[in-house]
């Protein structure tokens, strides 16, 4: 492409098998300087000047760490662009409707950023397991195509440009008066994660969408036995309820024309606070994950799949009986059902939290989280740590806590609170992830020595077998 050509016959000794070292380095070093880049040299094989074929000799590429330096550049000058722009179009409106503005445009946007700090975090996670001594593909049961750490942060990368781009885009289209364009801005924004993810041709990584859509089928019906991934995945949907609550009432306005416009802001809104969807949704993964257990329960018949069951059927009480606050009287609420929301909510956190301790994680495998294969900054500062397994607990139990905040429409008053505390139960699920699939990984190696100590033969068969044997002599 940068270079010239020069010409070697077709059975030249100099040309390699594929796969093999690069041509261009061998053969400029036997001519040296007298091939110039615009020059073909013919060669004579057997007396007879042969057919000659262009090669292309060596491109000047810049350097991996200068490449990566000027993308970190211009994603620097993209952030420092969108920021301003953004800026100075809020500060252009009046501040009686700035804030029902922001309020507005965060709750379509604030949705796919979660998701987008969500995608990071679970590259970090693959990015340990594969340093790790876990074989995070073998527990997933994923194929020899599945994205990688870099592929999965290369993702996250286009999600942080997208999302924020579109919302400056909304920002600045509103503040200059073009509410039909501003209004465009989510509902194309949406339509090309939907397509995105649908798409049925062989591109945008097929397989792992199609993996992931058909453990999305199984949550939603669970028809068939489930896995480990199916379990997995469904737990991390449960950190994402409040995600999912902003998901529909954002498309909701848009199927009835209430964007870019504070018409949801009354209360006898179809899409506003007292839509009874609100908790319809939020109470959704919790019941596909109950049903999960009691599949397991029907498969296996293990007691635990029970338990389990009812830890999750404790958060519907929390949704429904917040929900409740629109629909009764202000006395009703503060007398009877807030007592019995705040007892079901803590009711909830501590049952959650000990099941996460005690069988998510299980306490035998802390000493041996974050055993890296070779000598790593992470296997030295983590491994072995106390302070790492009282800070994972502590922070657990602290969120676990504040959960109830994010399941709780009646406590939505600051978007910024609310958004804040979905970042953090993301970052728990996120530090949660590493203990579980250990704990499955250590399930795994554990059950080849359970068999073959289930299959060893007794004391009295292996006596029968050494007599059977002296006697066949």
């Amino acid at each position: 492409m940068f270079g010239g050509q020069v010409a070697a016959p077709i059975n030249s000794p100099h040309l390699r098998r594929s796969g093999s070292r690069a041509v261009v380095s061998d053969l400029g070093a036997e001519l040296g300087n007298g091939v110039e880049n615009s020059y073909v040299h013919p060669l004579e094989i057997n007396g007879s000047k042969n057919a000659s074929i262009p090669l292309v000799t060596a491109a000047i590429v810049p350097s991996p760490t200068l490449l990566w330096r000027f993308k970190v550049l211009l994603f620097l000058l993209w952030g420092f662009i969108c920021g301003k722009t953004g800026w100075q179009s809020v500060m252009r409106m009046s501040a009686d409707l700035r804030d029902l503005f922001l309020y507005e445009a965060f709750l379509y946007y604030n949705p796919l950023l979660l998701v987008t700090t969500m995608v990071w975090l679970w590259g970090i996670n693959l990015w340990v397991f594969s340093r790790s001594n876990i074989n995070y593909a073998k527990i997933f049961d994923l194929d020899q195509n599945h994205l990688t750490h870099r592929e999965i942060w290369k993702c996250a990368t286009w999600m942080t440009i997208i999302v924020p781009t579109s919302m400056t885009a909304y920002l600045y289209l509103y503040s200059n008066g073009e509410v039909s364009l501003a209004a465009s801005q989510p509902v194309l924004l949406y339509f090309a994660v939907v397509m995105l993810l649908i798409f049925p041709f062989d591109i945008f990584y097929f397989s792992s969408r199609y993996y992931l859509l058909r453990a999305l089928w199984r949550i939603v019906l669970p028809l068939q036995a489930i896995t480990f991934s199916d379990f997995f995945l469904a737990d991390i949907l449960t950190s994402m309820a409040k995600v999912f609550s902003d998901i529909e009432r954002s498309v909701c306005r848009m199927v009835h024309r209430q964007v870019a416009t504070i018409a949801w802001f009354e209360a006898d809104s179809v899409c506003g606070s007292h839509s009874v969807a609100i908790p319809l949704v939020l109470v959704l993964p919790y019941l596909f994950r109950f049903f999960q257990c009691l599949r397991q329960y029907r498969d296996i018949g293990e007691r635990s799949a029970l338990l389990n069951a009812l830890k999750y059927s404790t958060a519907v009480p929390v949704i429904f009986l917040s929900a409740l606050k629109y629909h009764v009287l202000p006395e009703s609420w503060t007398n009877f059902y807030r007592p019995l929301w705040l007892l079901s909510s803590v009711l909830n956190s501590l049952y959650s939290f000990y099941w996460d301790v005690a069988r998510d994680w299980d306490f035998s495998s802390f000493a041996r989280m974050f055993k890296f294969n070779k000598s790593h900054l992470y296997s030295h500062l983590l491994h072995g740590r106390t302070w790492v397994y009282f800070w994972v607990i502590g922070s657990n139990l602290i969120l676990r806590c504040t959960w109830t905040y994010k399941l709780s429409a009646h406590l939505h008053n600051n978007y910024l609170t609310v958004f804040t505390i979905a970042a953090l139960e993301i970052f728990r699920r996120f530090q949660w992830i590493f203990f579980r699939v250990e704990n499955e990984w250590n399930k795994i190696n554990s059950r080849p020595n359970m068999q073959l100590s289930m299959n060893d033969p007794s004391d009295d068969e292996v006596k029968l077998l050494s007599s059977s044997a002296g006697y066949n002599v």
